[in-house]
C-alpha cells in the first residue's frame, strides 16, 4: 500500500514539473495584432489606417524591428497618430537586444520602466521577465505590456508548447524546426526552412530563434 502511495505521489509531482515547465517566449496578445502577420483587411480598419496604407505597409513586410516599422509610419502619420495605433499593431520587441528607442515604443513607456526592462538583462523566459515587472506594477499591468515582448526560443532545447507561442508558428514549422536538431548556426537555419517558406518568412522567423 505504501509503495503504491509513493508511486501516486511521484506521478502528481512529475506533472507538476512537466505543467510548470512550459514558459510562453512570446507575450500572450490581449487584443494586439502582430504587424507582420496581421491581415491586411484588418489593418486598413485601425486607427489612422486607410486601405491604401495598409496596402503598401503590407507589402513592406516583414519589418525586423520595431524602430523599422517607427521609421516606415513616420513618414505617413504624425507621432499622435502612431501613438494611438501602436495600441492595436505593433511589432514584438526582443527583451535581450532592443535599443533604448525601440523600448520606447512600447504604448505608455517611461524613463522608469526602460530603466527596469534593461535592468535584468539577459532575460531566458518572458515568465522571468514577467516576475521582475511585477515588483512594480499590478498584475493586469504586467499582462498589457507583455503583449509587446518576447524572448528567442533555443532552437535545441525549447519544449513544444515553447514555441508554438511564437507569433505564426504552427505544428508543420514546429515539425521542420524539431527535424533539423541539433542546430549548429544561423546560416543552417535559414538554409533548411527555406525550403518549405520563402525568404522573407523565414527572415520573419529568425528574429524568434537562437542557437544558445
Amino acid at each position: 500500500m505504501r509503495s503504491r502511495f509513493l508511486c501516486a505521489v511521484t506521478a502528481l509531482v512529475t506533472l507538476v514539473i512537466a505543467g510548470t515547465a512550459v514558459q510562453a517566449q512570446s507575450g500572450k496578445s490581449l487584443g494586439v495584432q502582430d504587424v507582420n502577420i496581421a491581415a491586411e483587411k484588418d489593418i486598413a480598419t485601425m486607427p489612422h489606417m486607410t486601405a491604401v496604407l495598409a496596402r503598401e505597409l503590407v507589402s513592406k513586410r516583414p519589418f525586423l524591428t520595431m524602430t523599422a516599422l517607427d521609421e516606415f509610419l513616420a513618414t505617413k502619420l504624425t507621432k499622435e497618430q502612431r501613438t494611438a495605433l501602436y495600441p492595436k499593431l505593433f511589432l514584438q520587441i526582443n527583451l535581450n537586444s532592443a535599443t533604448r528607442e525601440e523600448i520606447m515604443l512600447v504604448p505608455q513607456m517611461g524613463p522608469r520602466f526602460l530603466r527596469e526592462f534593461l535592468e535584468y538583462r539577459p532575460y531566458k523566459s518572458v515568465a522571468q521577465w514577467r516576475r521582475e515587472m511585477g515588483k512594480y506594477v499590478k498584475e493586469d499591468e504586467v499582462a498589457r505590456m507583455e503583449q509587446y515582448v518576447f524572448v528567442p526560443v533555443d532552437l535545441n532545447a525549447a519544449t513544444d508548447a515553447d514555441m508554438l507561442t511564437l507569433p505564426g508558428v504552427g505544428a508543420r514549422m514546429l515539425r521542420e524546426f524539431k527535424e533539423y536538431r541539433p542546430w549548429k548556426t544561423m546560416e543552417q537555419f535559414r538554409r533548411e526552412i527555406g525550403k518549405y517558406v520563402d525568404a522573407k518568412e523565414v527572415a520573419r522567423l529568425e528574429r524568434y530563434v537562437e542557437i544558445r
